[in-house]
């Protein structure tokens, strides 16, 4: 994934075992649709409130970053944040990319602990597209990887709201600006404009489904909601968050096979009409 800088390029990786268990926060586990192996599908009318993700643990200093940076520049480079269920098997990768700025690991860290997660790994590296933090996440009173969506959700605000911290002045280049930031963004995206939903087949048991669309706080919750609300099961995926926009990556599965063409359309159609109206019952704010 890295890019060489000129001839070579910078990496530095750290390893981090923690061996503190903490306890799980119960509004994040509980009652909700899991990735995995035997994903569970939501029942029918049943919506998913994210209200529980708004209580993000922030960092603990708002101007120190780990290499003497002020980021006064003349380019704002935009905010990438990637939740990863897919590359690892035992544990969940979340990853940032930022520039070649820094910005708090350890108190990243800290952060996602206080969600009752255990960080087992982190890996930094620099390289022509700027720098990256990696880390490997699972839950701290299982070890599992994490694959419930609130708790996905919580910690994409988690990482976002100490990023922006750090770095006050992206908030206008992000959509999470207008809960984190200081500055929220100029303009807004218009939503039938920037939804775009495919669904392609992905073997005989398993299709994948591609979404792209604004972003906003509860997005990934909602979507595993629509999708499971037409008993479509979630099995893994991946969740990027860049600048005003969302991407996700799902394979999802009817009974074990691959999504057949008519539920295929159906569930496209299912995603743009929620994703255009995100308070039809409850707010997804």
């Amino acid at each position: 994934m890295a890019v060489a800088m000129g001839s070579a390029s910078v990496h530095l990786a750290v390893q981090i075992c923690c061996n503190n268990e903490f306890k799980a926060n119960a509004a994040f586990v509980t009652g909700s649709p899991r990735f995995g192996n035997k994903p569970l599908c939501c029942p029918a009318r049943r919506r998913f409130s994210s209200s529980a993700t708004r209580l993000i643990p922030r960092a603990s200093s708002a101007t120190a970053v780990e290499d003497g940076s002020n980021g006064d520049t003349d380019t704002i480079p935009t905010p990438k944040v990637i939740i990863d269920l897919d590359s690892d098997p035992d544990a969940t990768v979340v990853e940032i990319t930022f520039g070649d700025r820094l910005g708090a690991l350890l108190d990243t860290m800290n952060a996602l602990k206080n969600l009752g997660l255990n960080v087992v790994k982190a890996n930094v590296f620099l390289d022509s597209s700027g720098k990256h933090n990696k880390f490997a996440i699972t839950k701290a009173d299982t070890g599992r990887k994490v694959d419930d969506p609130e708790v996905l959700e919580a910690i994409r605000l988690t990482v976002i709201n100490n990023l922006l911290q750090y770095h006050p002045e992206s908030s206008s280049q992000l959509a999470m600006g207008v809960a984190f930031g200081v500055d929220p963004p100029k303009q807004q995206v218009d939503v039938d404009i920037a939804t775009h939903i495919s669904v392609f087949d992905d073997g005989p048991d398993r299709s994948l489904l591609l979404v792209e669309t604004a972003d906003r706080p509860g997005l990934l919750v909602d979507l595993v909601k629509i999708i499971t609300d037409i008993n479509v099961n979630v099995e893994s995926g991946e969740f990027d968050t860049e600048g005003l926009l969302a991407k996700a990556k799902f394979h999802v599965s009817y009974k074990g096979k691959a999504i057949i063409k008519p539920l295929q359309q159906v569930l496209a159609n299912s995603l743009r009409y929620f994703l255009r109206r995100p308070t039809t019952e409850e707010a997804s704010f």
